[in-house]
């Protein structure tokens, strides 16, 4: 049975209209994102399977191009219309933060460096660059590292932050073990980062390390 001949409350499309996302599941909304399925399936049926075959939808978003386009049913073009959809939700997600001081709209800068950095396999050291009111001027990734470390020059940082003008910083990296614990390295990088930036009165804020499902605070911590 085709989709449009299921009852109108019953179809994704209609009922995302209709009672909004939240009220879709992950099958329904990925239907939605394919559009249709393929021979003998709705895009229900398709996008099920593929839940299934990747292990769930964050596997399925994580996956790079020549796995997902190895799967029956997607391809280069669906590969590059989801890359588009993901960096439209994180560019959202800075423009919310933009709007805004950062003090005044934690919440939103954790979610924003999650939706950012939590997929990346390497270490990905970044710095959002934030005005006198501590809104953000920019957000940048400055350094790559291994899967388990990061060289991260404060020379660099410092040179970056006298170029934008900035009057304080937010500093995170991933860990992509999951475990968002700081390591002794971590507390001894921000330490140098924050000295060598006081010397050219640029503030630092906090440094947030984020994990699988968490974002710590070395502020909160106490280690700043």
């Amino acid at each position: 049975m085709r989709i449009t001949d299921w009852p109108e409350n019953e179809r994704p499309r209609e009922k995302l209209l209709a009672q909004g996302p939240a009220a879709l599941s992950d099958a329904e909304l990925l239907a939605i994102f394919l559009r249709t399925g393929t021979r003998g399936k709705t895009a229900v049926d398709l996008a099920r399977e593929l839940l299934g075959h990747f292990g769930g939808l964050r596997s399925l978003l994580q996956a790079d191009q020549r796995t997902f386009c190895a799967k029956n049913g997607l391809g280069t073009a669906s590969f590059a219309q989801l890359q588009a959809v993901l960096e439209m939700a994180r560019r959202h997600l800075l423009e919310t933060l933009q709007r805004d001081t950062v003090l005044n709209s934690p919440a939103d800068v954790r979610l924003y460096l999650k939706a950012r950095l939590r997929d990346y396999r390497r270490e990905v050291f970044l710095c959002l660059f934030l005005d006198t009111q501590h809104r953000v001027i920019c957000s940048e990734e400055l350094f790559q590292g291994t899967i388990d470390a990061s060289s991260v020059y404060p020379r660099e940082v410092v040179q970056r932050a006298l170029a934008l003008n900035a009057a304080a910083v937010i500093f995170a990296h991933n860990h992509p073990s999951g475990v968002a614990e700081p390591s002794q390295a971590d507390e001894r990088i921000t330490l140098r980062l924050r000295d060598a930036l006081a010397l050219i009165d640029v503030r630092v804020l906090d440094h947030m390390i984020v994990g699988d499902g968490a974002v710590l605070s070395l502020a909160e911590r106490g280690l700043l």
